[in-house]
């Protein structure tokens, strides 16, 4: 009962910083409603909280999370559960954020449970939601580099999920429009340093932390 007892105490803190010190974020929010600007896909991992990382107030930015940060292929019209899919487009459509950004990070399981399990039919799940990437496993294994394997399947992961949003044809047709940008990031864990994809250049280059 510790660890919810913690979570609770936090909650009250919550509850003083935004609720009874005058703090009106949440009354205006609640006015006006919800009009982020950013949607982050991020990986469901503990240790990579979108919200933290980016010092993120609440009402700004619009989350989906889930293991190794995927995007699946759009399939529209068949009878399955897409929560990722529906996400995005209650997103972009309906909220018509402005920017998208897959944000990776090190030392991803999800990412290490693709890259070196070659059976994962052994889960119920997650098997098959890591095979979303396979292609990025595959691309790896294929081309040897000079970063561990881990690290550019991490990496390639997120440059498919990016792939696969451009096969959202309102996300298409809204970048091709200029008024959605899709982004990439990878979040070193040990570090805190931040890298971005550079289509440009076709690699991931550093983002200043500005000390």
């Amino acid at each position: 009962m510790a660890e919810v007892k913690a979570l609770l105490e936090g909650y009250r803190e919550f509850y003083r910083k935004y609720y009874t010190s005058g703090d009106t974020l949440y009354g205006d929010l609640t006015r006006q409603g919800q009009s982020p600007k950013t949607l982050i896909i991020a990986c469901s991992d503990s240790r990579v909280d979108p919200s933290i990382i980016t010092e993120a107030r609440p009402g700004d930015i619009f989350v989906i999370r889930n293991v190794a940060n995927l995007v699946p292929p759009y399939q529209a019209g068949d009878s399955g559960l897409h929560g990722v899919s529906a996400a995005l487009e209650f997103a972009v459509r309906i909220l018509e954020v402005r920017h998208i950004v897959v944000l990776g990070h090190t030392h991803c399981a999800g990412v290490k449970t693709l890259l070196e399990s070659d059976d994962m039919d052994n889960t119920d799940f997650i098997g098959s939601w890591v095979k979303i990437a396979a292609k990025a496993r595959e691309k790896v294994l294929a081309e040897p580099g000079t970063e561990p394997a881990q690290h550019r399947c991490e990496k390639e992961c997120i440059l498919h999920s990016l792939r696969n949003l451009t096969g959202f044809p309102w996300i298409k047709e809204r970048i091709e429009s200029k008024v959605l940008k899709l982004h990439g990031w990878y979040f070193s864990i040990e570090d805190g340093k931040l890298q971005e994809y550079n289509p440009q250049r076709g690699l991931f280059t550093s983002i200043s932390t500005g000390t």
